[in-house]
């Protein structure tokens, strides 16, 4: 019998306030599901972000060393992160998202919404969102282990509890790797170690009502090659640091998906740290903390043919940062806070044959200048299977603690007068979507104003942070293609092209590690007792800098990488399986003078309980 195509219309969660069918939104938007996630089954969630359209992946050394991730070209802290709908955006490190802790194995869904999205939620939201879901309320359990190349050991384990009313579910995800030596390949390796844990839990008191908690812990530890501390030359170092990122989250929801009138409230706390060592004796840490408080409201009604939604959130947001520094000549001893609220609204339309979206939110921060973001965006289904959209957007991303009071005080003293950088951006696309086949092609372009740079002004050439009173220019095109006639077969496809420019004297310069061509291929399905799962990822030639003098620009080649792994079910419940990285075996760098590892091999053991309700 011929296979029926599989339901490709999947919910998006951060493209509006409120859930919404991918089918259905103006946002453009990658998913990457459980299925696919299962069938590559990358160790690092960044491998899989490489394969979404317009999205930069920049690792200084071999894996789980320190990760970027850029988003249509924007900065590494213009992109925010949501873990099981906590932001997780480390405060204690510059606000950047700490890619490289991220255990792949606990995630069954990850969403890229790419944009502007500060109207929705919030600052850093500037190149884009992206939402990593947990553990799947599924009742299933599972177990694994692998173990192969450069001296990596993996060990996940997994559970779920589901009844009517209340679920619950639970794993913990543990990695190591002996790595290689990033310098020079002649030095000692640098590796990795990282614990990922989550909790969730759910319980419906009523049909109406829903109270939920969830939790997570992240912490690693990574080898890395820095600086000569007479010479500040790089070179083969021992040095490492130890992160750990901890949070937590409560929600109440309230009214069921039909009902008139919706609404949550939620909290969450976060806590990090990070500590670096030099030959395992400490230089300096930070630790930070994340205080919000959010309450939304949603009305629904209809008029006609068009159905509205009225969405109304408040959020309070409370961060500390603390650094202390543990080597003479060099304190860091930092001890500040900072406080903001928000009031966002949002309306959005449904007729037959139009999607239509505006929402405004304003920012009051006690530190800085105070900001109103607004969005607007439309769909139209103009038949056939094709639509076209469009959409406004604006993004800002405040100072960070670094920024505004600096890091090392002796040489640098960062500026308590910053504004937050802001941006605006349009983009257009045509999209297809029959049955198995889905297309679409967007065409975007974003500027960046009041960008923070750092200086060293004469006479005491002391570092320190500015607005910049010019514009960074970005934009692109982007097409994406999924072929999902049946579960043996899911094709997926996506090539970017960037344009990224920043000032530099009187004239436009490319910004740094962002490749002006990229692309993947992805390929994943189920033959009877066989699953498979394949990828193909393309970065182009782009530019970084020396981080030593002459501190010139320096231009790195473009690599293929190559990845797949091939499963069978050699009894019920007991799956063993085979995995390749950078199959062709690629030479290449993300960041000048980082070297990265060669082709790769692995073998592992999983085991899946059966899925049954208590």
């Amino acid at each position: 019998m011929l296979a029926l195509p599989i339901d490709t219309d999947q919910i998006v969660i951060t493209a509006s306030r409120v859930p919404e069918k991918q089918a259905r939104t103006p946002a453009s938007v990658t998913i990457i599901d459980a299925k696919r996630i299962e069938r590559l089954d990358e160790p690092l969630l960044p491998a899989l972000l490489r394969l979404t359209p317009s999205v930069a992946v920049s690792t200084s050394g071999p894996a789980g060393s320190f990760t970027e991730v850029r988003i249509r070209g924007a900065e590494v802290n213009h992109t925010l992160l949501f873990i099981d709908g906590i932001k997780v955006n480390d405060p204690a490190s510059g606000d950047f998202p700490r890619f490289e802790l991220l255990n792949a194995d606990l995630a069954s869904r990850i969403e890229v919404v790419r944009g502007p999205q500060s109207a929705l939620w919030g600052s850093e939201a500037i190149g884009g969102v992206i939402a990593v879901n947990g553990l799947a309320d599924a009742p299933a359990s599972s177990a694994s282990a692998e173990g192969g190349s450069f001296g990596f050991l993996r060990a996940i384990a997994s559970a779920a509890l589901v009844s009517s009313d209340a679920s619950l579910s639970g794993g913990a995800g543990w990695q190591r790797a002996t790595g290689i030596d990033s310098f020079n390949g002649e030095g000692d390796k640098d590796g990795y170690r990282n614990l990922s844990a989550r909790l969730r839990g759910t319980w419906k008191p009523t049909a109406s009502t829903e109270l939920g908690a969830s939790a997570l812990t992240l912490a690693g530890r990574t080898e890395f090659d820095g600086f000569d501390p007479l010479t500040f030359a790089h070179t083969d170092t021992l040095d490492s640091s130890r992160n750990r990122l901890r949070a937590g989250r409560l929600w109440a929801k309230f009214g069921e998906q039909s009902s008139a009138w919706t609404g949550q409230i939620a909290g969450s706390l976060l806590g990090s740290s990070n500590r670096n060592f030099l030959a395992e004796e400490p230089t300096n840490r930070t630790r930070g903390t994340r205080r919000n408080l959010t309450a939304q409201i949603e009305r629904r009604l209809q008029t006609g043919t068009v159905t509205h939604r009225l969405i109304a959130a408040t959020e309070l947001e409370r961060e500390t940062f603390h650094a202390r520094g543990l080597v003479t000549g060099l304190p860091t001893d930092q001890d500040r806070t900072r406080s903001h609220r928000s009031v966002t609204a949002e309306w959005r339309a449904d007729a037959a044959r139009f999607t239509g979206d505006v929402a405004v939110r304003r920012d009051w921060f006690n530190r800085f200048r105070d900001a109103t973001t607004l969005r607007a965006s439309i769909l139209a289904r103009i038949g056939g299977g094709f639509s076209i959209a469009g959409s406004y957007g604006e993004g800002i991303a405040q100072p960070t603690f670094f920024d505004l009071y600096g890091f090392f005080p002796n040489d640098f003293i960062g500026n308590p007068s910053l504004k937050p950088e802001s941006s605006r951006g349009f983009e257009g696309s045509l999209r297809f979507r029959r049955g198995a086949v889905a297309a679409s092609i967007t065409a975007y372009r974003q500027r960046l104003h009041d960008e923070i740079v750092t200086i060293f002004p004469p006479p005491s050439f002391l570092g320190t942070t500015i607005n910049l009173d010019s514009t960074s220019r970005r934009q692109g095109v982007e097409a994406e293609f999924s072929w999902e006639p049946s579960e043996r077969l899911r094709l997926g496809g996506s090539y970017a092209y960037l344009d990224a420019t920043e000032p530099k004297a009187t004239a436009q310069v490319r910004e740094l590690r962002r490749p002006k061509h990229s692309g993947s291929v992805v390929i994943d399905g189920a033959l009877g007792r066989l699953t498979y799962g394949a990828s193909l990822a393309y970065v182009g030639r782009h530019f970084d800098s020396r981080d030593t003098f002459p501190f010139d620009r320096v231009a790195l080649d473009s690599y293929w990488l190559a990845g797949a792994r091939l499963a069978y079910e050699v009894r019920p419940g007991v799956e063993l399986f085979a995995r390749g990285s950078n199959l062709l075996n690629q030479s290449y760098e993300d960041v000048f003078g980082y070297r990265t590892e060669g082709r790769a091999v692995f073998a592992g053991i999983r085991l899946a309980g059966r899925r049954s309700s208590p």
